[in-house]
């Protein structure tokens, strides 16, 4: 049993429940038969400043026709996606028409430090699951791992791991320290896992937020390459010459690596001089840089080693 100060716990819950929102969204989808018709979903967000700017989901607003704000105290608003960016699963709202003293009213949500996370810290999940009226509910549990990398469609997302329930609707809620400091986002859509609840690391969040409120995107630098790690066992069957680095198996036309000389089938075995252990080094260390910035490869080519300088490029 974990022992808790539960004043603290209470006054951690009662600082952050009340930046947290209701996020009612409205598709149009299309059936086998051409017929178009709505679908609601449910999703949290947390408000960041006093301008009604909501941080939430990406996956809570894609595609979202219309989107209903409902404040702690019951107070609905219209609101529009400002900034969007599916590679974190992140989004930022503004709420429409908004009456100021409803916003100035409500402290603006602490932004804790998610690099300071300790495994076995207890955490809140704050959000609203399957859309219950009544204001936020809140779940506790405790960091179960950090830097979970988990892969989608888009890319790798690091990700926080917790034991804190994590249900439909909470998509998009913070996950808070004992402090009521925002630590992370919660999200909710993996649909494999059970008893587990993952969150993007707020530090994640605050690295972008200035670029999604100004420009509605993020402009990241792209080199336009796919790897795997190469193992013993890949390396004895494409005899490769080395069982150690980054295997290129995708390079994208007119990408930074394609105009650079980057091959199929080429080992990536550095990058700015330091060494590769694992495929996530390499984007972890592109995503430092600026597009225009150049950053040095160290490739292996059937056994000849040499370098490539690759000039970086926003990612279209």
């Amino acid at each position: 049993m974990i022992p808790i100060n539960e004043e603290k716990l209470i006054n951690a819950i009662e600082k952050v429940s009340k930046n947290v929102v209701n996020i009612a969204s409205v598709r149009m989808v299309t059936d086998q038969l051409f017929r178009v018709f709505p679908i609601e979903g449910v999703g949290s967000g947390i408000i960041i400043d006093n301008h009604g700017h909501v941080l939430t989901n990406y996956h809570v607003v894609d595609h979202a026709r219309r989107l209903k704000i409902t404040l702690h105290d019951g107070k609905t608003f219209n609101a529009k996606v400002i900034g969007t960016d599916k590679l974190t699963d992140l989004a930022v709202l503004e709420i429409e028409n908004h009456d100021n003293n409803a916003i100035d009213s409500i402290p603006s949500a602490e932004l804790g430090d998610s690099d300071n996370l300790k495994v076995g810290q207890l955490v809140i999940a704050v959000g609203n699951p399957f859309g219950l009226t009544g204001g936020p509910t809140v779940t506790t549990g405790i960091i179960s791992s950090l830097n979970r990398n988990i892969e989608f469609e888009d890319g790798i997302l690091e990700l926080v791991q917790t034991d804190a329930a994590i249900n439909p609707g909470n998509s998009g809620g913070p996950l808070v320290n004992i402090n009521g400091e925002v630590i992370a986002i919660n999200t909710a859509k993996i649909p494999y896992a059970h008893g587990i609840g993952f969150a993007v690391p707020v530090n994640t969040a605050k690295t972008i937020l200035h670029e999604l409120i100004q420009y509605g995107k993020v402009n990241r630098p792209w080199l336009g390459i796919s790897t795997i790690n190469i193992t013993n066992r890949i390396a004895r069957y494409y005899r490769l010459p080395t069982n150690e680095g980054a295997l290129v198996v995708k390079v994208e036309e007119y990408s930074p690596a394609a105009d650079a000389g980057i091959r199929l089938g080429d080992i990536i075995e550095e990058i700015d001089e330091k060494r590769i252990e694992e495929i996530t080094e390499i984007s972890s260390r592109i995503k430092k840089k600026k597009a225009n910035e150049n950053t040095l490869l160290s490739v292996n080519r059937y056994g000849r080693r040499f370098y490539i300088s690759v000039t970086l490029e926003n990612q279209p």
